[in-house]
Order: structure tokens, then C-alpha cells, then sequence
């Protein structure tokens, strides 16, 4: 075991690599033999974003088919449930609250990949995707045979380069949309050229993920616009991607008339000056929505910026007291919430999936959500499961909000169709299931490459 490992302490629920079992298919799931999966994630914590509410509710379901999860993950590390171990591959955690952009203590570092981190920090970069991919490989180098397939969730760093022989197992690589489009957005938003400048230095790790992403064998994404995304903006081939829809947890995303409604309130998922998310133009809407209805309110799931372009179009729009930012509280609160509002809004220029769409859905929540990236792919038909507003149009958003607060028969009809929707479509069993299969599919091809035993 590695250093960083540890360092780390034991991991839950195994207290050596050893408890894993080392014969592929020595336990089996209605006869189909399961399997040993590394699922990387260098950023897990599930109020960080998506990726760590990935991690968390795949690898569950993952191991309810029967297979043995084991999630490695650095600082924010992810909220995993019962059953699925976590192994801690210990960074310096730059970025930790509340003191980010910290200078390290000299004896917190160990070796030359920390002082890689701290040089990118202090040179404007984010040096974590290429750090933890470089503390992840050393650690699967020294478990090889512990694993039959390694998963990486959009790391996509140089250390998980060189192929099973490197890993120890196959690699499977889930990409969620390519970040050059934040950079892009980002770059689009930037005032000035020291701003500019600035985001392209933070955003340099996205040329490293363009060149390991190109020598993949096997990229999994999780919608059809995502997939387009990544033939054009990372130049994967397109026969080495698969997409596999992920979804709501419908168990615990689901209606409950106990909740009582709450008259005007408009809920929405989103980091508070991120362009990518549109908060800015749902602002912009809720000023317009509220000359004709006045109850209308904001509550975002979200970080509240104290300066920025969102804070100043609240005060510019006198909405300090329609605006609510809440953080931190628990999975029952956030549904309970959703469930409480007259509609639930996707306000993003682009998303790879939108999660925040299925999960509101999920609860019979009624929808409006733009056009932007992927969000079509999971809100369905405008009319029909949701309201469809073109990205940044916060004229278009405040007439179909007014529209959905206005009229209740079209609320329950838009909130029915949309669970229905997701539970025909977005689940994380059905997304468990055809990740394995694609697992299996990187196993079979590296046993065909494979020239056999040596002698």
C-alpha cells in the first residue's frame, strides 16, 4: 500500500486490500460473474457538484448488482453508503475552507508530487486532475491484481496513461461534458484582460485532459449532446465512446402531498457566479416575474457569493429579501424543499446531463429548463414533461415561470409526466447495469490484445 494510503488510515468497511476476493468471478449475480472495481474520483464531496453525487450513487448500485466497489478519492472526499468502501489518497488539500489558496506548513510536504501541486497553485493553475491521477497510479501499481477494471471519473490526468500494464486493470473513463465549455463560457464572461488571463491559467489542466482523453480505449458519457462534445472538442474518435444515461435516486426523489406548496416558490440548483449555470439571467427573470407577481420568490441550492455579477443584479433589482441561498443541508431537507416549491427551474447555458432536471422531476415537481447542452436529452418535450426556454433569455424564462405559477392544472399535468419520464429513463440501477456492461467490453478487449501467458 502506498504511502498516502497510510497516511490515510483504514478504509471503511475493509481493512485490507486482501479482504478483496482475487479470482474474477468468484461471486456471481444471476450466473453473470461479478467483478473488483477502482472507481477514481479526485473531487467526491456531493455538494461540490455532480461528480461526487455520481460516485455516490453509482457505486452503490454498483455493488447491489453484487459487484465489490472500492472508491478512491482525495480531498473533498465523497459521502459513500453503506457497503462501499472508501480508500483516501491524501492531497494537500489546497483548497479547503476556510482557507483556500493556503501555503503548506514544510513538513506537510512528502514528496515531489506535492511540491508539483503547491507550484501550479502558486502559478495561477489547478493542479489537482494531473496530481491525483500521479497519487492514484502509484497506488494502483502497488495493488496490482486487486482490481479487474479501474473506472476514472473525468480525472483524466498523465498518471492514468500506459494502459492496463501501468493500472494494473483496464480503464474505463467517464467524461461528463468536456471542460473547455466552462472555459469557453468562463473566458466569454471575463472582464478584462487580467481576468482573461487568469481564467485561461486555471483552465490549462484542460489541455493535458485533451491529450490523455485522445488515448483512451474507452470513454463513457452520459448523454447524446455530451458525446457530440467530446468528438469536437477533445477529438476522441467516436466509436470509443458510449453513452450511458445516469438519473434520479426515485426512491428518495419522489412526491409527497404532505408537503405543502409553498405560493411562488421557484427553486434552483446552481453556484452562485459560475456562467455556466445562467443564475445571472434567473435573477434577471425573477425581477421581470415579480412586476406582475409579486409572491414570486427564489430559493438556490447553492454557495451565496457576497460580491460578483449575481450579487449586484440582486441589489440592483431590490430582491435581497426574494432571494435565498441555502447550503448544507441534509438529502431529506433538499427534497423536501423541491417538493415544497410550485417549480423547479434549470436557468444553465449548458449542461452534460443536468441531474438537478431528473431529480426535480423525480419529485412531480414541474420543470423549466432551457435548451442548453443536454438539458433537452433529460427535461423531454417542451409542453409536454417540462417548459423549454432558450439559454440566456431571461425575458422567455420569466413568461414560462409566470405561466407554471399561474396555472395549476398545468402544474400537476407537466409534475406527472416528468416522473413518469424518469423512472422510464433515468435511473441509477439502469445507469449500474450498462456501466457494467461496458466494463466487461474493456475486459474483453484487453484479453483479446492480451498474447497469453509467458512460459
Amino acid at each position: 500500500m502506498t504511502a498516502e494510503a497510510v497516511e490515510a488510515g483504514p478504509r471503511q468497511g475493509v481493512t485490507d486490500p486482501g479482504d478483496i476476493p482475487r479470482v474474477l468471478g468468484r461471486a456471481r449475480t444471476g450466473g453473470t460473474p461479478t467483478l473488483r472495481i477502482a472507481l477514481l474520483t479526485y473531487k467526491g464531496n456531493p455538494f461540490c457538484g455532480g461528480q461526487g453525487v455520481y460516485v455516490r450513487h453509482l457505486s452503490r448500485e454498483l455493488a447491489r448488482l453484487g459487484h465489490t466497489v472500492e472508491v478512491i478519492g482525495s480531498q473533498p472526499y465523497p459521502t459513500l453508503d453503506e457497503g462501499v468502501p472508501l480508500t483516501e489518497i491524501a492531497s494537500l488539500d489546497l483548497y479547503r475552507s476556510p482557507d483556500p489558496f493556503r501555503t503548506p506548513k514544510r513538513d506537510e510536504y512528502r514528496d515531489w508530487i506535492d511540491a508539483l501541486e503547491v507550484a501550479t497553485m502558486w502559478t495561477g493553475g489547478f493542479p489537482e486532475p494531473l496530481t491525483f491521477s500521479l497519487r492514484a497510479r502509484r497506488m494502483l501499481a502497488a495493488r496490482r491484481g486487486d482490481f479487474d477494471v479501474v473506472h476514472d471519473n473525468q480525472t483524466l490526468g498523465y498518471g492514468l496513461l500506459g494502459g492496463p500494464r501501468a493500472l494494473g486493470a483496464p480503464l474505463v473513463t467517464t467524461i461528463h461534458h468536456p471542460i473547455t465549455v466552462d472555459r469557453g463560457l468562463e473566458l466569454d464572461a471575463a472582464d478584462g484582460w487580467k481576468r482573461r488571463l487568469s481564467v485561461r491559467r486555471w483552465y490549462a489542466f484542460t489541455s493535458m485532459q485533451k491529450r490523455v482523453a485522445r488515448r483512451l480505449p474507452s470513454v463513457l458519457t452520459v448523454s447524446g449532446t455530451s458525446r457530440q462534445e467530446i468528438v469536437e472538442h477533445l477529438g476522441v474518435r467516436e466509436d470509443r465512446i458510449r453513452v450511458v444515461h445516469i438519473g434520479a435516486d426515485t426512491d428518495l426523489w419522489s412526491p409527497d402531498p404532505s408537503v405543502a406548496e409553498v405560493p411562488g416558490r421557484i427553486v434552483t440548483t446552481s453556484s452562485a457566479d459560475v456562467p455556466l449555470k445562467g443564475l445571472i439571467h434567473l435573477i434577471e427573470a425573477l425581477a421581470k416575474l415579480r412586476t406582475e407577481n409579486p409572491d414570486a420568490h427564489l430559493v438556490v441550492v447553492g454557495k451565496r457569493a457576497e460580491d460578483g455579477p449575481v450579487a449586484r443584479a440582486i441589489e440592483r433589482y431590490g430582491l435581497e429579501g426574494a432571494v435565498e441561498f441555502v447550503k448544507g443541508i441534509t438529502d431529506a431537507e433538499l427534497v423536501d424543499l423541491v417538493r415544497s416549491a410550485q417549480v423547479s427551474c434549470v436557468p444553465s447555458l449548458y449542461e452534460g446531463f443536468s441531474l438537478p432536471a431528473a431529480e426535480a422531476m423525480a419529485t412531480g415537481t414541474p420543470l423549466v429548463a432551457t435548451t442548453g447542452g443536454a438539458i433537452p436529452e433529460v427535461a423531454g418535450p417542451d409542453g409536454e414533461t417540462c417548459l423549454a426556454v432558450p439559454p440566456g433569455d431571461a425575458g422567455a424564462l420569466a413568461a414560462a415561470l409566470g405561466r407554471v405559477l399561474g396555472d395549476p392544472e398545468l402544474r400537476a399535468r407537466l409534475g406527472a409526466a416528468g416522473r413518469a419520464r424518469v423512472l422510464d429513463r433515468f435511473t441509477w440501477a439502469r445507469a449500474a447495469q450498462g456501466t457494467a456492461e461496458l466494463y466487461r467490453e474493456a475486459i474483453a478487449r484487453r484479453g483479446a490484445a492480451s498474447p497469453g501467458p509467458r512460459r
